[in-house]
């Protein structure tokens, strides 16, 4: 019987590095179910915490990111890099991968920069449409570039380039008769239009605000509101939406079960993040994207063109929130044609097989 594959899967800093390494990992366990799997990240980021929750081993390196400005963490940046290096050094020497997956963030620089210098065959996957700077650097050396959005010969030589999608979490691929369900689940009434809002998992503030200006005109606009408001904001927002819960306004500070959360929306207000949008185009939910603009390069405004431009999501920008994401959403909440057009539109953008896709670039690299 041949040797299972050793593959080493590098990245993160955000949710939106960490969930797509967790679901290429879970491909490759379905597709090779004794191959070896270790994680590599950054020590004291949200990776040390979620890999291990999801069942992988997973090793830290001291690397940190660049700041944009002078300040202290730029002077020790390239002691650590060196650091970095040696220990992700250490790390190939002794693991010896078959193949290495970097997924973005400044983590995986180390690690496939080592991976280059000893013939070790690896793949980036990109998950915005503005390509990460840590990418950007290894694409020169990579075997394989998956991406999520047309365009990206731009940032990465056209011939390495796969247009795959973003790995999204599975059990959003199974929303079919489940409305029920998540009606009861969230305690929302059945014979009203569910309006969603998610600005990721610490709240939005620009949309929560939003929010709560047009609290009393969402109440008499006679749809349900289920409202993720990020643990942050959340005592504040309880507090204003208590006398309009009798009107089916339901404010919590974090959504576990998104699958139902997407199954009881009739239309969905959010951020535009990579794996947001990604998600929405599986289920496809008409949507109303408001970019975060305090993101690198402005990449959310980038990646809700990608969809707005093709009619396929509404784009409200972060300095127009207060005065038109409110009304916005009432009216696309009360037109049942246009919620159909923008369901059709943002399907044809779906890639349900993006992990598996993934998954078989990085078997095929194994020597």
């Amino acid at each position: 019987m041949s040797k299972s594959h050793q593959i080493i899967i590098s990245g993160g800093g955000t949710g939106g590095h960490i969930f797509p390494a967790i679901a290429i990992a879970n491909a490759l366990k379905e597709l090779e179910p004794g191959i070896d799997i270790l994680f590599v990240g950054a020590e004291g980021k949200m990776e040390m915490e979620k890999v291990p929750q999801a069942g992988y081993p997973i090793i830290g390196l001291p690397v940190a990111g660049l700041q944009r400005r002078l300040t202290l963490s730029n002077i020790a940046f390239p002691f650590k890099l060196l650091k970095s290096l040696s220990k992700a050094s250490e790390i190939l020497n002794s693991f010896r991968p078959d193949a290495c997956v970097g997924v973005g963030g400044y983590a995986s620089g180390p690690i496939l920069m080592k991976a280059a210098s000893k013939g070790i065959p690896y793949l980036i996957q990109e998950q915005n449409s503005y390509a990460g700077l840590t990418n950007k650097w290894l694409a020169k050396k990579a075997s394989k570039i998956c991406t999520a959005y047309e365009g990206m010969s731009q940032f990465f030589p056209e011939e390495k380039i796969l247009l795959t999608g973003n790995p999204v979490r599975k059990d959003i691929l199974q929303l079919e008769g489940k409305r029920e369900q998540a009606l009861s689940h969230f305690k929302l009434s059945g014979g009203k239009p569910v309006l969603l809002i998610i600005g990721g998992s610490l709240g939005a503030r620009t949309i929560n605000h939003a929010m709560l200006q047009g609290l009393k005109m969402l109440a008499e606009s006679g749809v349900s509101v289920l409202w993720q408001t990020g643990k942050y904001y959340y005592n504040d927002i309880k507090s204003a939406v208590a006398p309009y819960e009798a009107s089916g306004i339901k404010a919590v500070d974090f959504i576990r079960e998104m699958d139902l959360a997407y199954a009881a929306a009739d239309v969905v207000i959010s951020r535009a993040g990579a794996l947001s949008i990604s998600e929405l185009c599986l289920v496809k939910k008409p949507a109303i994207l408001v970019p975060s603009p305090n993101v690198t390069e402005d990449h959310q405004t980038k990646n809700a063109r990608a969809l707005s431009d093709k009619g396929a999501a509404l784009l409200v920008k972060d300095a127009d929130a207060s005065a038109q994401l409110v009304t916005t959403a009432i009216q696309v909440l009360k037109d049942t044609t246009q919620q159909q057009v923008l369901s059709q539109r943002i399907a044809t953008l779906a890639k349900p097989d993006a992990a598996h896709d993934i998954a078989r670039q990085v078997l095929a690299l194994c020597k």
